[in-house]
């Protein structure tokens, strides 16, 4: 079977297929990007592949970011740009250097601190969108799909919380996903990236807002998870479950526009707090929210179970699956896994999940306290009945 290959323009230009991060140098030309600055991160950088495209771009690097990344990862970023006169960026890797990276984009022509571009209220509007740097985006990884959003999450070493900055253009002018770039990515990060898909898609779907496409998209999303993550895990040379991981990915966060959840709220405090991989704690969280959410979200594990032909129907059918597929790729059951992590930080976290954004959008509402026993729900292995 050949693997897939297509062009795409939703929400932005996308291309995708094996051998297409050949493209890359066209693609800057096409784009008017003659002094691109590279930003990946430390791990990309050594690899092979990634100093054969460094050397065809004959393009500087920048690779100071974080798993977990902070405002200074933006702002020495923000000064190699201008240092060295360039005119757009290439963004390569995962979740972090593809964040990081449109930040650099916003703040090379906007001022103050990333920070005062955060998702509340109006803050967008002080950016100047004609400043904002061209960029393409080459994802490695398929799980953030940070690669065709609108924002990047940043943490605040001040509290260690997880900000998301906004704007429309920060969104990459064109993605590049080629899945040969994803065959060497360790199992491990290929189960947590891919169950971070599904939980962008899952909580997506589970948003009470009216939003049938984005629906759509996430049904469609979470079928490909269901079809190609174990196969992927398997074999990570698989270039058909590759790319439709890629593209599972991408339909996540294409999805989650429509909102997100009670898994984000939770899982971005942690990963300030204690530098947890974000796939890794969405997967996780995921079945302690759903019990927590159970009866706002009934209709639509009907739905999703059919769409996916479990086993078994409703609610129970997708949580079984879900605690499974956990099994199945070596995912813990509980936070007693999280070195640091114990009552105490439960109590401590629960305020800063109060305040996430994400929460807005979960179907049930859910008070500090509620919160804290969501925590302790996940600490414990506690599903309840």
């Amino acid at each position: 079977m050949d693997a897939p290959h297509g062009n795409f323009n939703y929400p932005t230009a996308y291309r995708i297929g094996l051998g297409r991060v050949a493209e890359l140098p066209q693609a800057c030309a096409e784009l008017g990007i003659e002094r691109p600055l590279l930003v990946t991160d430390p791990g990309v950088a050594r690899l092979g592949w990634f100093a054969a495209l460094r050397d065809r771009l004959g393009a500087p690097v920048f690779d100071s970011v974080q798993a977990n990344p902070v405002a200074r990862n933006v702002e020495d970023g923000v000064a190699a740009y201008r240092e060295q006169d360039r005119d757009g960026l290439v963004l390569v890797g995962g979740g972090s250097a593809l964040d990081v990276g449109k930040c650099i984009a916003l703040m090379v022509g906007n001022p103050g601190s990333v920070f005062d571009y955060e998702d509340v209220g109006d803050n967008w509007t002080r950016v100047d969108g004609s400043k904002v740097a061209t960029k393409i985006a080459v994802p490695t990884t398929a799980g953030t799909g940070s690669e065709v959003g609108r924002a990047s999450v940043i943490v605040d070493e001040r509290d260690h919380g997880k900000k998301i900055i906004f704007h429309p253009r920060m969104l990459p002018e064109l993605v590049i996903a080629d899945p040969e770039l994803t065959f060497g990515l360790p199992r491990e990060l290929t189960a947590y990236t891919g169950m971070d898909a599904l939980a962008h898609a899952f909580e997506a779907f589970c948003a009470p807002a009216y939003h049938p496409m984005a629906d759509g998209i996430a049904l469609a999303g979470m079928r490909l998870v269901h079809e190609n993550l174990l196969r992927a895990v398997a074999d990570g040379r698989d270039a058909v479950a590759r790319t439709h991981m890629l593209m599972a990915a991408a339909m996540g966060a294409t999805a989650f526009q429509k909102g997100l959840g009670l898994v984000h709220a939770l899982s971005h405090p942690l990963g300030g707090a204690l530098d947890v991989h974000h796939g890794l704690a969405n997967a996780i969280f995921l079945p302690y929210c759903m019990v927590y959410n159970r009866a706002e979200i009934e209709p639509a594990m009907e739905v999703l179970a059919r769409h996916l032909q479990l086993a078994r129907g409703g609610f129970d059918g997708v949580l079984r699956w879900i605690l499974e597929l956990r099994e199945q790729l070596g995912v813990p059951h509980t936070l007693a896994s999280v070195a640091g992590f114990d009552e105490a930080m439960a109590a401590r976290l629960a305020p800063l999940a109060a305040r996430d954004p994400s929460l807005a959008s979960n179907p049930r509402p859910a008070t500090v306290a509620e919160l804290e026993q969501v925590f302790l729900a996940a600490l414990r292995g506690d599903l309840g009945a």
